[in-house]
């Protein structure tokens, strides 16, 4: 994986990534509301608490208002701790 990149494999982690990179970059919901095609700040908020319910429009929209990209590759496997 590079540098700065994120494995999504879970709504709730899609929510916490975006919320991060938007107060990241110093961006109000408000301000990423506008930036994203004019969603309204209250529907920003619900999409970084609920993911699950975006759309793959408004995802990318999202997305390229934080300059982000989605990519897709195979998945590498998850490798367990041994035991002790």
């Amino acid at each position: 994986m590079a540098v700065g990149e994120q494995v999504i494999r879970a709504p709730a982690q899609l929510g916490v990534l975006l919320k991060g990179v938007r107060r990241q970059q110093g961006l109000s919901q408000q301000d990423l509301a506008l930036k994203a095609g004019g969603t309204s700040q209250a529907r920003l908020s619900q999409l970084e608490l609920q993911p699950g319910r975006l759309t793959v429009e408004r995802l990318l929209l999202i997305m390229a208002a934080l300059d982000l990209e989605l990519v897709v590759r195979p998945r590498e496997p998850i490798i367990e701790p041994a035991e002790w």
